[in-house]
This record gives C-alpha cells, structure tokens and sequence, in this order.
C-alpha cells in the first residue's frame, strides 16, 4: 500500500507561541515528528502542511522539502484536519501520485518513536476506516465522568452495575499521535464518522501532547528524567 505521512503544522499558536519550531530537549519541535518518520519511508512520502514560511525553512533544514504552502483559509483557528488533509491528497493526485493510506502525526507528540507509527501501520488492513493511537483513560465515565440530568443533579455519564473501579470495562483515550487512515474512506467521511477503527495503544508517558506552556513544562521535566520514557 502506498502511503502519505502527512504533519500538520499551522504557524499560529494561541497556547504556546511558535511551539511548532519551538526548541525542546535541544531541537524544534516539529523535527521530532521527522526523525521518527524518515526510518520508516522515503522523504517524498513525507509532507509537512504548513503556512509559514520560518516552518518551511525549519523542516527543508532538516532535508524534508515542503511541497507547497497551505492556504490561508486552511490555516485559520477553526480550520479542520479534515479539510487539511483533503487538500494535501488533491494536491499529490494532481501530480499523478495517489496513496492508499494516509498517516497524520502531529508536531505535538514528540515522544511518539518510529517503533510506534511501524507498529501502528502493521496494526491496518484496507477493510478499516482507521488505526488510531490511544492511551488507557483515567476519566473513565462509568467511575468519575458526570453530568447534569434535567433538574441539574449530577449522574454518571455512562451506567453499569459495577462495585469496583477494576470491574469496569476499559476506556480508551485518543491521544492524538498516530492516524492510519483508508484514503477512500476519508474522501467519504471526516474522521469522527468513521466507523471501523481499531486501536493503537500506546504509554501515557509517549502519549504526551503540547497545547498548553504546562505540557510543554512537563514535556521538558519528563526529558530530563529520561527513565520515564
């Protein structure tokens, strides 16, 4: 299957400013994303989508070329992954290439390895809609997730009859890493219609994702205490 490995990333950031080629541990961010993919294919399968052009150089220094510059209308705070990724396809199958399977890794999970996107590749067949990474999550909702009922008392999110905490089922996190997506079902549906997916699992230490200057805190403490990954 011939495969895209596309990553997103939008010049502008509300929560942490220019957090794309921000430097951590070292090196911009973003390369993290790189050097995890480059093992796994060749270069021209690699596409960075981006608006700016200081990311553009960022990435072509690190012997990524970046084949085009993302609209501006892709590149505003509502534009959506979706539209983002429908449009780095068109612009393959107007050069003639055209992919089977399209692999989103965003710039924000640094400690996503080349071990991880290869495992989740092996993990898809052309019969799913998506393989997509997870972590186990702590917010389970049949134990502490819960909502307002019509006279604004507080019930569980989800109801079982379970006694224990253990007893219930597991609850899985999307923790926005790894997307091995079917083209053909992509150009039906966007993603959150999807309904043949299967999971990836993967530790919450590698699970780590940057929105916020605290993530990028704790991403810069859990890379000076290098047991935890």
């Amino acid at each position: 299957m011939k495969t895209l490995f596309l990553i997103p990333a939008r010049g502008g950031s509300k929560g942490v400013p220019g957090k794309n080629i921000k430097s951590l541990g070292g090196k911009p961010l973003i390369n993290y994303a790189i050097d995890a993919v480059k093992p796994l294919t060749a270069i021209e399968n690699i596409c960075v989508s981006t608006d700016a052009e200081d990311i553009k150089a960022v990435v072509e220094a690190n012997g990524v070329n970046v084949p085009f510059i993302r609209p501006a209308y892709l590149a505003e705070d509502n534009s959506g992954t979706y539209e983002v990724c429908l449009h780095a396809i068109e612009f393959y199958e107007k050069q003639g290439r055209f992919f089977d399977v399209l692999v989103i890794l965003q710039p924000t999970s640094p400690f996503r390895t080349t071990e991880n996107i290869r495992e989740a590749l092996q993990s898809y067949s052309k019969e799913l809609d998506m393989v997509v990474s997870v972590k186990e999550t702590k917010s389970n909702p049949y134990t502490v997730l819960f909502e307002e009922n019509n006279e604004g008392f507080l019930v569980k999110s989800k109801q079982g009859n379970f006694i224990r905490r253990q007893d219930c089922p597991q609850v899985w996190e999307y923790n926005g890493a790894i997307y091995v997506i079917n083209i053909e079902s992509l150009k039906r549906s966007p993603l959150n219609q999807f309904k043949k997916i299967k999971k990836y699992i993967m530790s919450e230490a590698a699970s780590v994702d940057i929105d916020t200057p605290l993530d990028w805190e704790f991403t810069e403490f859990l890379l000076s205490k290098k047991t935890f990954l």
